[in-house]
């Protein structure tokens, strides 16, 4: 079972947002202008870690200079949340270099997605701290996004639908965009996911979070349909797909085939025969407009009605 989870707490105006950079280089100089600017537009304070404009590679500087940047802005007390600013590749190079027990003394909401799944899962299985999937700092934050980012993190952090904004009772839907059920039902559990190349890449070690009773997550970009038939297969062997409760599948963007099956074909291959709730179609992953995803709190998945239910608030 997952474990029962510690919340961090919500940002509030003026908190210090430390901006770093743990995996792939900045494609572009202004990246940072623009990570700093958006944080301090939102009413918080920027925070740049040292090294985090380093290019050594593929990589956003050396092991040792991420490292250290990563780990000071999560046990540091005057940071109150760690936000990445480009995913990419490299965090399950140092992922075993974590500071899991000064961040389990100081937890603070980290946000990021894509190759910072391995940071965002490791944190969550290592110390039960909820953690977040969410926007980068250097991406736009429309309407939408900014709002859903703010409810999960801020003062609206409190349960209710996934979605945009409605008048009281909430009954809220997700933003534009077809959800559909590939096996109906609803189901409860935490939440737990992420990118699922980089939840493959954690199968076998410390870091793969248990996923009995969870409603799993995922997304992924640039995967052909055989290489996402691979990957799943992978976990399935590995045992990852026993006890799921319920399965939300985001955006799998720029996806290639040339198999003659679609990805609708593979997902239900292997979600088809569990029997569980599985929706295709949320709006998260490598989109410009996405929710932004609490690892570790307990959630209600609606397929048949294309809705994900927060049960309980990520910040207190």
């Amino acid at each position: 079972m997952q474990p029962k989870p510690i919340l961090p707490p919500r940002l509030v105006s003026g908190a210090t947002v430390a901006l770093v950079a743990p995996s792939g280089p900045l494609l572009e100089r202004d990246d940072l202008t623009r990570a700093r600017e958006m944080v301090e537009a939102m009413g918080y304070q920027s925070r740049l870690m040292p090294h985090a404009d380093r290019v050594y590679g593929y990589l956003a500087g050396r092991d040792d200079e991420r490292i250290a940047d990563l780990n000071a802005a999560l046990t540091a007390a005057d940071v109150d949340a760690v936000w990445c600013i480009r995913g990419g590749e490299g965090m399950n190079r140092i992922v075993h270099r974590l500071d899991f027990d000064g961040f389990a003394r100081r937890p603070k909401p980290v946000i990021g997605f894509s190759d910072i799944t391995v940071l965002l899962l490791s944190l969550w299985t290592r110390t039960g701290v909820v953690t977040f999937h969410g926007p980068m700092a250097r991406s736009p934050m429309p309407n939408f996004q900014r709002w859903h980012f703010d409810r999960v993190l801020t003062t609206l952090g409190v349960p209710g639908t996934l979605g945009r904004p409605a008048p009281a009772p909430e009954v809220l839907v997700p933003t534009a965009g077809r959800i559909f059920p590939l096996h109906g039902g609803t189901a409860t559990g935490r939440l737990v996911g992420g990118n699922l190349t980089l939840l493959q890449a954690l199968i076998g070690t410390p870091y793969f979070p248990d996923l009995t009773g969870a409603i799993l997550f995922l997304e992924d970009v640039n995967e052909s349909v055989y290489r996402i038939d691979r990957i799943l297969a992978h976990l399935r062997l590995a045992g990852g797909l026993d006890g799921l409760a319920g399965v939300a599948i985001g955006r799998f963007t720029d996806v290639g085939s040339n198999t003659g099956l679609g990805l609708d074909e593979v997902l239900d291959t292997y979600f088809g025969p569990l029997n569980i709730p599985v929706a295709v179609g949320f709006p998260f992953g490598h989109i410009d407009d996405q929710w932004t995803l609490p690892i570790g709190v307990e959630a209600e998945l609606d397929a048949d009605r294309g809705e994900l239910r927060l049960l309980e608030a990520a910040v207190r």
